[in-house]
């Protein structure tokens, strides 16, 4: 393995600090304006962000993002809320052009155009430069701060302009397909989504010719709250045999073990599954604490599996996800959803997956530091569930989309493991470019 000399990233780049916005200048509908908590891992979001006036597209240039441009967040928590964290760097993949916030940077290639921007992306996104960032960062307990500079200074490895590419047209073939399949899970879950809000929230529900309730094979569907003149009444707030039943008689919320953190270890062959793994509608296999050895006193459902339905009852109480992924263990302050009653799984998760339960779940939660949710509470709630003939049609459709779904989640997270795998050892020279490069442009390392 050949030697790769070092350089300061100020030796070709430079980072810009966003613009100073006021806020009297934001406004309901404009250009979108990127803030530090619009910069996730990996990639730029536009949900939940601010707009302010066409006229600021006047601004200097520098301070527009464009599709492709590489942003870093120069503020943030630390290392302890890894989602958060300074100096997590992300690439802007809108057609729209947006403007950059303070505190949020933005990577600018000057000089010789020596420097791959995509290729320095692949670079930052390493955990051991967060890691850097983010240990040397300075401000408060509760917020830390990078400046421009403190990025400019790390050194990156030199690299002809060809193999820069090289290294990441390989990097970013692993991030196409991800997205490729991120994409198809957005489909999915809107789908199964759209599908129980038209069923179960509108009672757009298919509906049997020969009698409600009837064989199974539906060919009609009620128009919203128009049931008379299929023959199906509404009766107490809800379609003639339809029943209300209380959370608790239909579902199970098991909660995890409580794990000793003095026998956690940085590595090992179980991850712990806390809260900061159940994003909504989203789990997150990266654990941050893991064992090699289960506790004795631990319960089966603590061992979990593909497809497994998790709720989170601290934080930002309620988060649903669908478990993947091998080996992972249920921490306190999560619980496991199992069906009872024969109640399909698919119509468990959809269910909690929803607006008007995510609504009542913020109603119930308690604590002034710290939002709680209470099992027992949450059981006590009223549902309305559908006849079997309903339920079995819904799961027949529904339970298919959520193994694909997590067929396709298993995928990502491999491809995200190769790809991480590949990463250093394509950044420290021990992978020989070479070949590649004569199959590009003829031009060495």
């Amino acid at each position: 393995m050949k030697t790769i000399n070092l350089q300061p990233i100020s030796e070709n780049a430079k980072v810009i600090s966003g613009f100073a916005f006021k806020s009297t200048e934001f406004i309901d509908i404009g250009i979108p304006v990127v803030k530090i908590t619009n910069v996730k891992k990996v990639s730029v979001t536009l949900e939940d962000c601010q707009f302010v006036d066409r006229k600021y597209l006047s601004l200097n240039e520098k301070y527009k993002i464009n599709n492709g441009d590489v942003l870093i967040a120069l503020t943030g928590s630390h290392l302890s809320q890894p989602n958060s964290v300074v100096g997590r760097v992300a690439r802007y993949h809108y057609k729209e052009i947006a403007l950059l916030n303070q505190r949020v940077g933005k990577f600018i290639i000057h000089g010789k155009n020596n420097l791959d921007l995509i290729f320095l992306y692949y670079y930052l996104v390493q955990d051991k430069i967060l890691y850097s960032l983010a240990l040397n960062a300075k401000g408060s307990a509760n917020q830390a701060n990078i400046s421009p500079s403190d990025v400019e200074r790390i050194l990156i490895p030199v690299f002809t302009l060809s193999s820069q590419r090289v290294i990441a047209d390989i990097l970013s073939t692993y991030d196409d397909l991800i997205d490729t399949n991120r994409r198809r899970i957005q489909l999915l879950e809107e789908a199964a989504r759209l599908l129980f809000r038209e069923w179960f929230v509108y009672f757009r529900f298919p509906c049997l010719r020969q009698g409600y309730g009837g064989q199974a094979g539906y060919e009609k569907v009620h128009p919203v709250r128009k049931f008379d003149s299929n023959g199906v009444k509404i009766v107490d707030g809800v379609p003639e045999g339809w029943r209300k039943e209380k959370l608790n008689r239909i579902v199970s919320f098991l909660g995890g073990h409580a794990f000793k953190s003095t026998s956690y270890k940085q590595a090992g062959k179980y991850g712990i599954v806390t809260i900061k793994n159940v994003q909504q509608s989203s789990f997150i296999p990266k654990c941050t604490d893991y064992l090699d050895d289960t506790p004795d006193a631990m319960k089966k459902h603590c061992f979990l599996t593909n497809g497994d339905i998790l709720i989170s009852l601290t934080g930002n109480v309620g988060r649903v996800c669908l478990v993947y992924g091998e080996n992972y263990l249920l921490n306190q302050r999560v619980a496991k959803i199992e069906a009872k009653k024969l109640i399909p799984k698919s119509f468990i998760y959809w269910m909690f997956d929803n607006s008007i339960m995510q609504k009542r779940i913020e109603n119930l939660s308690f604590g002034s530091a710290q939002q709680n949710l209470s099992p027992i509470k949450l059981g006590e709630q009223t549902v309305i569930i559908p006849p079997d003939p309903l339920l079995k049609s819904f799961d027949g459709i529904v339970s298919l989309i959520n193994i694909e779904i997590v067929q396709l989640l298993i995928q990502n997270q491999k491809l995200a493991q190769a790809r991480d795998l590949l990463l250093p050892r394509l950044m420290s020279g021990e992978i020989d470019l070479l070949r590649y490069d004569k199959l590009s442009n003829g031009v060495g390392v």
